[in-house]
């Protein structure tokens, strides 16, 4: 096991959760706080999607993101933030024998650079690399990630001075993300997070996570999460197999049956089953360090 375990919460992301719990982040100032709420109870680096404040559909304006990351480092100059690249992808096709009638109310897919506005413009430490196309859900909507896209994200992002985490949803994806690391568009170490039982990627498993930690490069740092009532379980797991862990309300909303959870107790949950297992909760600097990320400008 790692002797430090660095935990990551995902704070909102962009998912159909509003009104699903009574406190899903919303507006750059509910973000950033339930952003300051995990990095207080033991997140080393928090995991932000914008939405619109006045739908709460997720988005990915600039102006968003700056608002977020502005409130966090007002009040928390050390959490390690990691900005979503994952939007801008969402394709739902037309029904039936139209296919090409893509659903425009429900599509965003646009191009790397456009996709990569904001981490160009705010320089986080961390910024998401999703490292294949992926079936999203039981219905029409598919998230697009071609080969030249990601090669080219991937080009943009090391310009950029980031760090990508490159998000696995199944093995395919894997395979891919380690082509990347092998053409050197990926500095080292390089960070793969292991994204298990969303529909219809890799199912949440010992098993998946055991064969996906088997593939990984020997230098690579990683973590991994489950879904809903496997995140907790995911967690034990991972830090079992040597790997760092996320939590937060992007991926689970229940603290147990009928419990609705919030970003800092999640993180307290997670901090517990990692100092149960003999481990210790990474600090900020200390993830810093493990990841091997750059000097930040301020």
């Amino acid at each position: 096991m790692n002797p430090k375990v660095i935990i990551t919460c995902a704070v909102t992301g962009a998912g159909d959760t509003v009104g699903k719990h009574p406190a899903i982040p919303v507006t750059p100032e509910q973000i950033a706080n339930a952003a300051l709420e995990a990095a207080d109870a033991g997140a080393a680096i928090v995991h932000c999607h914008v939405r619109n404040p006045k739908t709460g559909k997720g988005a990915r304006n600039v102006e968003l993101y700056a608002e977020v990351v502005e409130r966090i480092r007002a009040k928390n100059k050390t959490v390690i933030i990691n900005l979503t690249a994952g939007m801008g992808g969402d394709v739902e096709i037309g029904p039936g024998e139209t296919p090409r009638q893509f659903n425009e109310a429900n599509t965003d897919l646009v191009g790397p650079a456009e996709r990569l506005l904001h981490v160009k413009e705010l320089r986080p430490e961390i910024c998401t690399l999703d490292c294949g196309t992926l079936n999203f859900g039981d219905g029409n909507t598919i998230v697009v990630q071609t080969p030249t896209q990601l090669r080219e994200q991937a080009k943009l992002i090391q310009s950029y001075g980031v760090k990508p985490e490159m998000e696995i949803f199944d093995s395919g994806n894997l395979w891919f993300a380690k082509q990347l690391v092998a053409e050197g568009l990926i500095d080292e170490p390089p960070m793969f997070q292991l994204c298990l039982g969303i529909p219809w990627g890799a199912p949440v498993n010992t098993q998946t996570m055991a064969y996906q930690v088997g593939e990984l490069p020997k230098n690579a740092v990683w973590a991994a999460f489950g879904i809903g009532r496997n995140q907790f379980p995911m967690v034990a797991q991972a830090v079992l197999l040597g790997g760092h862990v996320r939590v937060g309300l992007e991926d689970n909303l229940y603290l147990e049956k009928g419990v609705y959870a919030s970003n800092g107790t999640l993180t307290e949950r997670a901090v517990k089953i990692i100092e149960i297992l003999g481990s210790k909760v990474a600090s900020p600097d200390e993830a810093r360090d493990i990841l091997k990320l750059k000097p930040r400008k301020s």
